[in-house]
């Protein structure tokens, strides 16, 4: 588990691209969190937030879990200001954006609170924002060869970009919360909050949840991502992406190459 850690850690710092997972799969997801739990340990930021992926039924495992989660580091996530955000992207890897709707944490979670029901995580207090995750791995194959490979390289995120408030997002119809994804200026995607299983709600308790399993309770001022909106979206360096948050935001960011360290933002 250390040497598939630092092989994924040593790529994206290096922004290099690798030919095939660097290792055996893990036989689970509790063993693929302890391949994240590494690779976080090993990186030279610290943890702002967590992406959620959506796992299809017929790739979980035991566990039940019907979503993962990934960290957001505090050096790659990036608050909206009007312009056009660069993002990095692993060239040879695996590059895509994904509309966001993003809740931030605004109390902290209680750290022996296992389960979570939807309804639970609505009346813990969060905020909604609108966002735009940039999803890029080293291994382009990294979501063909399914969730354990996903959560083993920091679930397949590199950056997160956050954007206006959506305020009352508990009183709203979900169904009202419409986005669409372009690139290039060509429309590739469209849906909303109704897009994800579960819905916003759904989203949040599954974070709360695992994230307490795990032993990282959620905690103010954490930023979950709670799955994509519109769908997973393939981008090349060069190419701009769009996400319009209907009647809220509009977010726009450009791909560019992962150079050393992986960073467009890492100082020095």
């Amino acid at each position: 588990m250390v040497a598939i850690a630092e092989r994924f850690v040593h790529a994206r710092r290096h922004g290099q691209a690798l030919a095939g997972f660097p290792g055996p799969v893990p036989e689970d997801l509790v063993a693929a969190y302890r391949v994240q739990d590494l690779a976080i340990a090993r990186w030279p930021d610290r943890v702002v937030g967590w992406k959620v992926g959506y796992i299809a039924p017929e790739r979980r495992d035991a566990s039940g879990d019907e979503r993962l989660l990934g960290p957001v580091f505090a050096r790659q996530c990036w608050h909206a200001t009007g312009a056009t955000q660069p993002v990095p992207v692993f060239v040879g890897g695996f590059a895509a954006i994904e509309a966001e709707y993003v809740l931030r944490v605004d109390a902290d979670a209680p750290a022996d609170k296992l389960d979570w029901t939807p309804e639970e995580a609505a009346a813990h207090p969060a905020t909604l924002f609108t966002g735009l995750e940039v999803a890029s791995s080293p291994l382009a194959t990294i979501n063909a060869l399914g969730p354990r490979v996903v959560v083993s390289d920091f679930g397949n995120n590199n950056g997160l970009m956050v954007g206006p408030e959506i305020p009352d997002w508990t009183t709203l119809d979900e169904a009202q919360l419409r986005a669409e994804t372009f690139i290039d200026g060509a429309s590739v995607g469209t849906g909303g909050a109704m897009r994800l299983p579960g819905g916003l709600r759904g989203a949040f308790a599954f974070a709360l949840a695992r994230s307490a399993r795990r032993g990282r309770p959620l905690r103010r001022g954490d930023l979950i991502a709670t799955g994509n909106a519109t769908g997973i979206h393939d981008i090349l360096p060069g190419q701009t992406g769009k996400v319009v948050f209907a009647g809220h935001a509009v977010l726009e960011c450009r791909a560019e190459p992962a150079g050393e360290r992986g960073d467009l933002a890492w100082p020095g």
